[in-house]
């Protein structure tokens, strides 16, 4: 045990077959001690607030075919504008290993934690970074998180892997060359910040492997950056683990520049949209994958559908990525969610009762998929390291690219309601993200059917004599509170303002 009190947390990552050309495929195994072992290429999961969206920890355990997981700084500082100066709970965790951040989240123990500044995809902050701090998105609003606040919480909530601060726009258009010469410079600062801060002269090893992020930025751009990250390692190999790596493009640049961080594993920050995008980074030397659309697909309620290598088939026409569940054409199957599927949600329940719970809005639904879409993915990558291993992934990865649709459907039933932390408000005019559970029965349409039932209840309760006696037109509005003045004995009894008295009772009275 080191002098801090932390559990040492040792990583290992062993390269078991390498590319024939720079930046190819590869296979490799990462070990921490106390956590599961991870061969890669492989996936983490992306957690919300700390946990897996839909997923309870002791499922993940269960259930979820994951060893790893994403969090971000963000999700845990917020600072209510009454208690401004009131730490944020998650520094205050007790933690009996030692581990506060595994503790506060009730992540297992076996599973790896990653955490990074920004949540993944990032919310594009309106006030920017400073040279000294960057902005965040948490749950009440955006704020600053300095470099040396970021490396405090680091230390103070020990994570198994850490990224370091990077100067990111997080927009969807790329940087102007003068912004991202900035991004560069600043980043490049923060990293020696970073390696004087946790592994500085007269301080004993970090046991957090550091994972430097690699811009989205050109070669060219950043390539002191890089250079300072090789001598780094070349000098002290402790000091930098792995790369996070935000360009899959740049692998090919930089395992031909600097083959002393070709040895290291990367952590792809690219979030790839469709797994024809996961086949194409892994086929550059990515290791590691954060995949947003797998809860983007259970929030819609699509149980991914697709295997490496993909089905045999003599037809030319193209297999979907998924299955919308909440279709009504699965509301009497018996089917499971997909038929090679060895998942818990496959072999206990059918696409009929998954199709229930997504119309009736019941969380179980999503928690089903999720379990289910977690598993697809854990099989989709064992099968392409069996590709890797016996030298057919290329072509079995031509066969996935012509088998399936480009993109994975939308889907067409209700989303879990979103939260505010997810987005940011785009001003006056924006139209509400949650649906409202109970709504007017307004428009044109909508009240030409009311007057139309309104007039027809009328004619009818004029010809029959009921007008007034809560019944026809008097049933579409609100019910009086006191009776017509016209109704007899009979109205008042049948409409509930008056009950008759029992015979005993009328004789009692009659001889009083």
């Amino acid at each position: 045990m080191s002098s801090d009190g932390h559990e040492p947390t040792t990583m290992t990552f062993e390269l078991l077959k390498t590319a024939v050309k720079d930046g190819g495929a590869r296979l490799g195994r990462l070990a921490f001690s106390g956590r599961r072992t991870v061969d890669t290429p492989n996936f983490f999961g992306l957690t919300s607030r700390g946990v897996i969206p839909h997923v309870t920890p002791d499922n993940v355990e269960k259930h979820l075919l994951t060893n790893g997981t994403y969090m971000a700084l963000e999700d845990f500082i917020e600072r209510p504008q009454q208690y401004m100066t009131r730490s944020p709970p998650v520094y205050e965790t007790p933690s009996p290993t030692n581990k506060p951040l595994q503790s506060f989240t009730a992540m297992p123990s076996s599973i790896i934690t990653v955490l990074g500044s920004r949540r993944l995809p990032a919310v594009a902050s309106p006030m920017g970074n400073t040279n000294q701090s960057i902005s965040v998105f948490t749950s009440t609003g955006f704020q600053a998180v300095t470099t040396k606040q970021y490396i405090n919480a680091i230390q103070t909530l020990n994570p198994d892997i850490a990224i370091p601060l990077a100067d990111l726009t997080h927009k969807t258009s790329a940087p102007t060359s003068k912004r991202a010469l900035r991004m560069a410079e600043r980043t490049d600062d923060w990293i020696k910040e970073w390696f004087t801060d946790m592994c500085g002269p007269n301080k004993e090893p970090s046991r957090i492997a550091t994972f430097a992020p690699v811009l989205p930025i050109s070669y060219s751009i950043q390539w002191e950056y890089l250079e300072r990250l090789s001598e780094e390692h070349q000098s002290n190999s402790s000091v930098l683990s792995g790369l996070a790596v935000y360009d899959a493009d740049l692998i090919p640049d930089i395992s031909s520049s600097y083959q002393n961080l070709d040895s290291l594993p990367r952590l792809a920050l690219t979030t790839p949209s469709n797994p024809h995008q996961v086949l194409r980074q892994l086929s550059l030397g990515m290791d590691i994958f954060l995949l947003p659309f797998l809860s983007t697909a259970s929030d819609a309620g699509i149980a991914l559908s697709f295997t490496f290598p993909p089905p045999s088939s003599e037809s030319s026409q193209l297999l979907p990525l998924g299955i919308d569940m909440s279709s009504p054409e699965h509301a009497i199957s018996l089917q499971p969610l997909t038929e090679s599927c060895t998942c818990y949600a496959c072999t206990t329940h059918h696409r009929a009762f998954v199709q229930h719970l997504l119309c009736a809005r019941e969380m179980l639904g999503w928690t089903l998929l999720q379990i289910h879409n977690h598993a697809v993915l854990a099989a989709f990558f064992a099968s392409i390291r069996e590709a890797l291993a016996d030298g057919t992934f290329e072509e079995k990865a031509r066969q996935f690219a012509l088998r399936y649709e480009p993109e994975i459907p939308q889907g067409l039933g209700e989303r879990p309601r979103a939260r505010g932390y997810h987005f940011k408000s785009e001003g006056p005019g924006e139209q509400k993200r949650n649906k409202p559970v109970w709504s007017k029965f307004e428009g044109k349409e909508g009240q030409e059917k009311i007057e139309d039932k309104v007039t027809d209840l009328r004619i009818e309760d004029e010809q029959s004599g009921t007008l007034g006696l809560g019944s026809g037109v008097d049933s579409v509005a609100e019910t009086p509170l006191v009776p017509d003045e016209n109704a007899d004995a009979k109205d008042l009894e049948k409409r509930g303002f008056a009950e008759k008295a029992e015979e005993e009772d009328e004789k009692k009275q009659l001889t009083r």
